[in-house]
């Protein structure tokens, strides 16, 4: 039978074959569906960012009782704040707390170690499991039969902006288990739950429009100047799909602005406590054409463990780069410092000579220094108008993964970072560089993957920008402005950045209500700048959405700072930045509290006494997956606490035994009474793989053959690329060089572009196609023929194919 892996769920044991070995006995521990009787779901979306308020009903319909585990997965960019259950006789609260807090009472030490324990060693579970995902899970306690339990669950989350400039919210199955969820054998379409959906609307922009994949009742606007609007579900919700929707604001701009009042309660001055702008940079930025020159500065660290395996793709890669850029290249095994001094511009003679002083192989002695190779890049000044992406090639895991993820996040608004990674354990830092940077990772499984995962990621990183991006504001005197993060130097052809700038201060001159923000980039050598107002007396609904997503993402960055040593004040600051947003963060943890209720009709003097609380599981877990594997749908195996602690220690044990450790009886004897140690903290620890990272298939040898058909004619490649009219040529085409001279066109005055016609032909001949490896520099070569020779490319055309008995189609030369 198929179970789902959100919601509330429930234990059901049964003897099976194909469990998991405990303490000699075969069990399988599956986790069935409550189901839900009724959900009411509030969402309030402002511009980017969503807040979503839920009330979801169970109850129990079987004649027994279960106990019961909720399970909500958190999507990339989702945060919950609030989460509470209510049954009969009991209401389960999730509350925040400091890792190192120390319970005031013995009692509460001894029950909080018990609430927790059982999720702290979730080894046995990521090395078992292909089920994949981040998790928030808390386990509510026994459900009677016919007995309801009321969860409210609050999150916060960034919504992401379509080209077309919406905002695309989607409601996570555990609000809606449809039919392929949550019913997988019913025969009827209707839904065994009711559905209560309610989306508020605000933008100073206006609210245009909105569009769903299922039925909406009519958009209603609660302001004359539309900023603001409210549409619901109309009718039965659907039963086949994830409920969607695209909210339309008024006319995409490059920059907007949506200011969000601050808490009452809170302190001036603190996070909570100031107004928050919410920025969105989205600039307009034209498709690049293909081959034209192209600004920016390429930076390729190479670990030399891995040079003999990749000259193939060093050539490509450098035989690709567009005319206009500058590059520089770093061995950083052998040395922090790079083949130039700085980089330089890209032409013939610097590329020969880097591809000539590159070692042919390295040796795997001694421990790579990536980071010092970092820190020599960010101590030189990059080239101005020249946006800096560096190409991170990384063999296995470096022994300083937490300073090099800390010394990225420090600079990463003025670059990003491509990763390739050639082990699964060094996967999760290739990630968090790419990540942190608005770059991308990819994991390389064979040798001869590697030069077509290279040149996917370069055409990504030719896209055109917007550089040199910066913001100023114009506030009263007594205003003062912070971004949260600061602002990247650049943003890419088709992407965007979210920021978070709060508001600090009291306004002198309390008659200016409003201010204004610049922003200003170049684009092409333009200069560009787009200017809005802001109001400096925000509304709201008090609900807090963009100030507990900036906690979210100061939390982020504070991480690695405090991961790599740092001292104390990154670790302080990001659990003070947790408790008051009720965001968690790897410094807090939640636990549930749970408080007895006295039933209604008993009137003893037991009645008389104060509730009793207990403390219980609740916790967010990190289930990673193989990135070897496959999977398109975030899935889980969840397990009762208890069970999953026993299995732990049973299969621990039996690891340790195999591995001969001695002493395995003195390794369990501490008590549980007794404080467990500080957590280790890692900035790697969160980050999941299998979101960011490409597993490139294995393409089989014929992927092998086209590099090797090709790699001869690439090396002949100039950097313009052209080629010149040589024997080198003619062996590559298998032509005779005086037959190839006497086929040339009267009318073509220089030999090298008869001979790049050859060369482009012989590219797109009939059997052959080479569009994944050669594209860009083949680009490169029609833009340098459009620019020399465009009246005589019909007839070197016309020529080419008849000498290589092809028939490439004048398309290919942009006629």
């Amino acid at each position: 039978m198929w179970r789902q892996s959100f919601g509330l769920l429930e234990k059901s044991y049964t003897h099976d074959t194909t469990g998991s070995f405990l303490l000699g006995k075969w069990l399988h521990v599956p986790l069935s569906t409550v189901p839900l009787c009724s959900a009411v779901v509030d969402v309030a979306i402002q511009d980017y960012v969503a807040d979503v308020a839920s009330e979801l009903i169970y109850q129990n319909k079987s004649q027994v009782s279960r106990e019961v585990l909720f399970v909500f997965p958190l999507g990339p960019h989702m945060a919950i704040y609030s989460f509470q259950a209510c049954s009969e006789d009991a209401k389960v609260q999730a509350m925040l707390r400091d890792e190192l807090s120390v319970p005031p009472l013995p009692t509460q030490a001894q029950q909080l170690h018990e609430a927790t324990g059982g999720w702290e060693n979730l080894e046995y579970l990521q090395e078992q499991s292909n089920y994949p995902g981040e998790m928030f899970a808390c386990f509510l306690g026994t459900l009677s039969p016919g007995r309801e339990v009321v969860v409210t669950l609050r999150y916060v989350q960034e919504l992401p902006r379509e080209p077309d400039g919406a905002a695309h919210f989607v409601l996570p199955p555990t609000l809606h288990p449809y039919t392929k969820h949550y019913a997988w054998n019913c025969l009827t379409s209707k839904l065994p739950y009711s559905l209560l959906l309610t989306v508020s609307l605000q933008s100073p922009r206006g609210v245009a429009n909105v569009q769903a994949n299922f039925a909406l009742t009519p958009l209603i606007y609660t302001a004359r100047d539309r900023s603001t609007a409210q549409v619901s579900l109309a009718g039965s919700s659907p039963g086949q799909h994830d409920l969607e929707l695209l909210v339309y604001f008024g006319e995409p701009t490059a920059v907007s602005a949506v200011v969000e009042k601050g808490d009452p309660g809170a302190p001036p001055g603190s996070l909570l406590g100031d107004p928050m702008v919410l920025v969105m940079l989205a600039p307009s930025i034209p498709e690049a054409v293909p081959g034209q020159r192209l600004s920016g500065e390429f930076i390729f660290l190479l670990d030399t463990t891995f040079l003999e395996h990749a000259q193939d793709s060093l050539l490509f890669l450098f035989k690709s780069l567009p005319l206009g850029c500058y590059f520089n290249i770093y061995c950083y095994e052998e040395s922090s410092v790079g083949i130039y001094p700085q980089s330089v511009e890209y032409t013939q003679d610097n590329v020969t000579e880097a591809m000539r002083r590159i070692p042919s192989t390295g040796s795997s002695l001694g421990d790579t220094n990536l980071l010092g190779t970092l820190r020599s890049i960010y101590n030189t000044s990059r080239p101005r108008g020249h946006t800096r992406q560096l190409f991170i090639f990384m063999a296995g895991p470096p022994p300083d993964k937490e300073a090099i993820a800390a010394e990225v996040c420090r600079h990463r608004n003025g670059h990003r970072c491509f990763s390739f990674c050639f082990s699964e354990d060094s996967a999760a830092l290739a990630t968090a560089l790419a990540s942190e940077t608005g770059g991308e990772a990819a994991y390389v499984p064979s040798d001869n993957s590697m030069t077509f995962v290279v040149m996917k990621y370069l055409k990504r990183a030719l896209k055109p920008a917007a550089e040199e991006v910066s913001l100023s504001w114009t506030l009263p005197c007594g205003l003062e402005v912070e971004v949260l993060g600061g602002t990247p130097q650049s943003i890419f052809q088709g992407q965007h950045s979210l920021l978070y700038a709060q508001i600090h201060g009291q306004a002198q001159d309390t008659t200016v209500a409003k201010g204004v923000m610049t922003l200003k980039y170049s684009l092409d050598g333009q200069d560009v700048s787009h200017t809005i107002e802001f109001p400096l007396c925000p509304q709201g609904d008090g609900r807090l959405a963009g100030h507990r997503l900036a906690a979210r993402c100061l939390l982020k960055r504070l991480l690695p700072e405090a991961a790599s040593g740092s001292g104390d004040e990154p670790r302080h600051r990001a659990v003070e930045i947790s408790l008051a947003s009720g965001i968690i963060c790897p410094f807090t943890s939640y636990v549930g509290v749970r408080t007895s209720q006295r039933v209604t009709w008993y009137r003893g003097p037991l009645a008389l006494l104060p509730p009793r609380q207990s403390l219980i599981p609740c916790q967010t877990i990190e289930i990673r997956d193989s990135i070897m594997s496959s999977s398109c749908h975030h899935r889980a195996i969840w397990l009762p606490p208890g069970w999953l602690t026993a299995v732990c220690a049973s299969w621990l044990a039996l690891r340790r035994l195999t591995h001969g450790i001695a002493h395995l009886s003195q390794q369990g004897a501490c008590s549980k009474a007794c404080k467990p140690p500080a957590p280790s903290i890692s900035s790697l620890k969160h980050v999941d793989p299998t979101v960011f990272v490409l597993s490139s298939p294995n393409l089989g040898p014929w992927s092998s053959e086209a590099i090797a058909e090709c790699q001869e004619l690439v090396a002949l490649q100039n950097v313009d690329g052209s080629w010149a009219l040589s024997s080198g040529l003619a062996s590559v085409l298998e032509v005779d060089e005086a037959e190839i001279k006497g086929k040339m066109p009267g009318e073509v005055m220089e030999p090298s572009i008869w001979a790049t016609v050859l060369a482009v032909t012989w590219l797109n001949r009939n059997d052959k196609c080479y569009q994944d490896l050669c594209e860009l520099l083949e680009a490169k070569a029609v833009t340098w023929l459009c620019s020399r020779a465009v009246s005589q490319l019909d007839k070197c055309l016309e020529a080419a194919n008849t000498l290589l008995r092809s028939t490439v189609e004048p398309s290919v030369f942009r006629l």
